[in-house]
C-alpha cells in the first residue's frame, strides 16, 4: 500500500491586483498566485526534502504547498502512468534514467531560457547529459544524485589469501578470483570468488554485462536500442568473459545458477565479491552488522578508456494536468504550474552562487534572494547518496563509501532503450542460453541483437 507523507493540496489561486505608485503618474499591474506543487517519488521519506522544500517555500510566496509522496517502486511506474493518463498526476515525478524515451511525450520540457543545454552539461557529469537533455537541446529532468556499478569485497577473505588491495584491472580481478575460489572434491563450489557470470541470480547481472560491453568497445547508440550492434568481437568479448565465471570448464570457474542470489551470498560470507550499486550498501549492513567490507571502483582494462554504466533517477515535470475545479483561466494555470514546478527543481538541482533568483510565471519579475544553503548537498547528506553533480562528486571523492560510486558516476554511460524492462529480459536470456549451453556467444549475441532492434522498432 503506498505512503502518503503530508497533506496533499491541489488548489490554486490567480487573480489580477493594479498597484498604483504614488508619486509618478504610473499605473502597472502585476499577476500574482499561489501555486501548489505535488511530487512524487520512491525510496526517499520526506524528511529528506524537508528543509529543502521549507527554505524554499520561505522565499517564493508564489508557492503554496509542497507536497512529496512516496510510492512503492515495484508498482510505481504503472501507478504513474495511470494517474497521468487521467490527469491527476503529479506536477513533478520520480523516473529513472532508462526511461526518459518511454516517457518523453509525458514530460514538459524546461522553459524557454530558464535552463540552457551548456550549462546543464557543465553542471552535471556525462550520463545525466546524455540521459535528460533531448535531442533538440531541451531539458527533460534533472538528477540530485546517479549512481554507478563498484566493486564490493570482503576484507577478511582477500586478506586470508594475501590480497592486500582490491583489483583494479580486470587481469588483476581473474588472478584474485582464482585464489579465492574454493572447489571441494565433489566439484561444489564452498567459497566463491565473485558473485558473477548468470543471469537470476545475480542482481543487476545485465548492467554489469552493460558496463563490460562499453568497456569492451561495443558502441553505445544515441538514438535508438535498435541501432544496438552485440554481435562481433566487442560483444564476443564482453559476453564471453561474464558468463566464463559460471563455465565449470574455465579456470575461472566460481559461480553457478544454483548458488545463492549473489547479495546473499555476499553477506554470508561465501561470496568474496560482487559487482553493485550504492544503494545495496545499507542492506549488507542491516543484513550483517559484523561482515568486514569494502567498496573500490569498478575494475578497467588495461589501456582502455574507462568506462562504467549508471542506473539512477531523476524528476521530471507532467506535461499536463486536469486544472482544479473552479478554475478561471486553465491556460494560465497550466502557464504558472510548469514555469513554478521547474523553478523548484532547478532551484533543488543547480549550483546556485550564493544568490537564488525567482520569477513570477506571469509577469517575468524577478527577485534575488541571498543563501548559503545548498539544496543538492543537503539531499546528499541525509540520503548517502553519490552526487550527479560535478562539484559536489569532487567533496564525494575521498568518502570511503561514496567515492567508488561517486568517481563512477564521471565515466558511466548509458544508451537509450525504448523498452527497458524488455531489454533486460532479452539479455538476461541471453546470458542463460550460454550458461546451459542452449547456444554459443556468437548466436546468443545474434539472437539478443535481433530482439532488441524489434523493440526499438515497435
Amino acid at each position: 500500500m503506498k505512503k502518503v507523507f503530508g497533506r496533499i493540496v491541489v488548489g490554486v489561486v490567480l487573480g489580477v491586483v493594479t498597484l498604483s505608485l504614488s508619486g509618478c503618474g504610473l499605473r502597472t499591474s502585476e499577476t500574482k498566485y499561489r501555486m501548489n506543487l505535488e511530487v512524487w517519488g520512491v525510496f526517499d521519506d520526506s524528511d529528506a526534502f524537508q528543509q529543502v522544500i521549507g527554505k524554499y517555500k520561505e522565499m517564493n510566496t508564489n508557492v503554496g504547498e509542497i507536497v512529496y509522496r512516496k510510492f512503492n517502486v515495484d508498482t510505481y511506474r504503472q501507478d504513474l502512468l495511470d494517474a497521468l493518463a487521467a490527469g491527476n498526476g503529479p506536477d513533478i515525478f520520480l523516473v529513472r534514467n532508462s526511461w526518459t524515451p518511454a516517457f518523453a511525450d509525458k514530460i514538459v520540457t524546461a522553459p524557454e531560457g530558464m535552463i540552457d543545454e551548456r550549462t546543464y552539461r557543465n553542471v552535471f557529469v556525462d550520463t545525466v547529459g546524455d540521459d535528460f537533455v533531448a535531442t533538440d537541446g531541451k531539458i527533460l529532468g534533472v538528477a540530485l544524485s546517479a549512481d554507478s556499478l563498484a566493486l564490493y569485497y570482503n576484507e577478511d577473505i582477500l586478506s586470508s589469501v594475501g590480497i592486500a588491495r582490491p583489483p583494479v584491472t580486470w587481469d588483476e580481478f581473474q588472478d584474485d578470483v582464482r585464489l579465492l575460489t574454493r572447489i571441494n572434491s565433489f566439484g561444489e563450489i564452498t567459497q566463491s570468488g565473485v558473485a558473477l557470470g548468470t543471469s537470476a541470480n545475480i542482481n543487476r547481472s545485465t548492467d554489469v554485462l552493460s558496463a563490460l560491453f562499453l568497456q569492451n568497445g561495443v558502441l553505445v547508440p544515441r538514438g535508438g536500442s535498435n541501432d544496438l550492434r552485440l554481435t562481433g568481437a566487442p560483444g564476443v568479448n564482453a559476453l564471453s568473459f561474464y558468463t566464463g565465471f559460471a563455465n565449470p570448464t574455465s579456470s575461472l570457474y566460481t559461480w553457478n545458477p544454483v548458488m545463492h542470489y549473489s547479495i546473499d551470498a555476499f553477506y554470508e560470507g561465501t561470496a568474496a565479491m560482487m559487482i553493485n550499486y550504492s544503494w545495496h550498501y545499507d542492506t549488507i549492513k542491516r543484513k550483517n552488522s559484523k561482515l568486514n567490507f569494502g567498496v573500490a571502483p569498478l575494475p578497467q582494462p588495461l589501456g582502455a578508456q574507462p568506462f562504467n554504466f549508471p542506473n539512477y533517477w531523476g524528476f521530471s515535470v507532467a506535461k499536463n494536468k486536469t486544472a482544479p475545479a473552479g478554475t478561471q483561466d486553465v491556460a494560465l494555470y497550466s502557464k504558472a504550474r510548469i514555469f513554478e514546478a521547474w523553478q523548484f527543481l532547478k532551484y533543488i538541482a543547480f549550483p546556485n552562487g550564493g544568490t537564488v533568483t525567482l520569477q513570477n510565471a506571469l509577469t517575468g519579475n524577478t527577485r534575488d534572494f541571498p543563501t548559503t544553503f545548498d539544496p543538492a548537498e543537503s539531499y546528499l547528506a541525509k540520503t548517502k547518496r553519490p552526487a550527479a553533480r560535478r562539484d559536489l562528486i569532487e567533496k564525494q571523492k575521498t568518502d570511503p563509501i561514496l567515492g567508488p560510486f561517486a568517481d563512477g558516476n564521471l565515466i558511466a554511460r548509458s544508451w537509450k532503450q525504448a523498452d527497458p524492462e524488455s531489454i533486460e529480459k532479452i539479455l538476461g536470456d541471453m546470458i542463460r542460453s550460454v550458461n546451459l549451453g542452449e547456444a554459443n556467444i556468437p548466436q546468443a549475441l545474434a539472437t539478443a541483437e535481433s530482439r532488441i532492434q524489434q523493440v526499438g522498432r515497435k
